[in-house]
């Protein structure tokens, strides 16, 4: 991979990716029917995926790798992540397979970092290496942690409807996150303005009735942003709009759902 505004420049990253314990071909192929199976019938394996992301932009070697080692955690992960994801990205566009989907940090089953030299890191092995626990979780309001729960099994039971502005500030969110504005801002338009007509007439409109008044007044801007990412690159000033008016929006959204109980 190389940086995506230096198409001539030198690879930043190399990505390998690995399928774990996958059963053979030739068994796959034999079973082309379906088959009864016994009423409770044991768990079927499944394969593992492995992808390393390397770091080829600058080399460490020597007490140079043993110091980035000791302090790699979090944000090493973090920009694993995100070239990882900038990968999957690229192949569900070039597949167009709407079901590709982004890594979250929770995801893995195991997350490592480490060095090595050429071969090793390839083939997933390393000089050393350390595990990155699961991200800590801080301590929560018991409140807080049944919200989500609640909500859950109404909108399950057919108690209480979602929005199609959810949804699609989740995109826009993803979006922004993933270092993509000119996506997040033509996103964020049709979120925007999905969620304007969705909560004008929610039943609880009323009570949301400021949070509307202020993402009426972040329209323009956005629409704003949004035309110039048909043009291309957004600057720094609208990059900011689109991130402030799509944290707007989701605490609009946060307050329809509380409001809604």
């Amino acid at each position: 991979m190389r940086a995506p505004d230096d198409p001539d420049g030198p690879a930043t990253h190399v990505i390998v990716f690995a399928t774990l314990g996958a059963a053979e071909r030739r068994r796959l192929a034999a079973r082309r029917r379906p088959r009864e199976v016994a009423a409770a019938p044991p768990p079927t394996p499944v394969a593992t995926g492995r992808a390393t992301v390397i770091d080829v932009g600058a080399p460490l070697t020597g007490e140079a790798a043993e110091r980035w080692l000791s302090a790699a955690g979090e944000n090493e992960l973090a920009a694993g992540l995100a070239v990882l994801n900038r990968a999957l990205h690229a192949f569900r566009l070039v597949s167009a397979d709407p079901h590709v989907h982004p890594v979250g940090r929770d995801q893995p089953i195991a997350v490592r970092v480490g060095f090595g030299a050429g071969e090793e890191v390839a083939d997933g092995l390393w000089t050393r290496a350390r595990d990155i626990p699961p991200a800590g979780r801080a301590r929560r309001r018991r409140a807080r942690v049944l919200a989500p729960q609640a909500r859950l099994a109404a909108v399950l039971g057919a108690r209480q409807a979602t929005l199609a502005g959810e949804e699609l500030t989740l995109r826009a969110r993803l979006d922004l996150d993933a270092g993509r504005p000119r996506e997040a801002a033509l996103q964020l338009l049709v979120a925007l303005d999905a969620t304007l007509a969705e909560l004008g007439r929610d039943a609880h409109a009323t009570e949301l009735a400021p949070r509307l008044q202020e993402l009426r007044d972040r329209r323009e801007a956005v629409a704003d942003a949004a035309q110039a990412a048909l043009a291309g690159p957004l600057d720094d000033d609208r990059v900011a709009v689109v991130a402030e008016a799509v944290a707007r929006v989701e605490v609009a959204l946060r307050a329809r759902a509380a409001a809604a109980g």
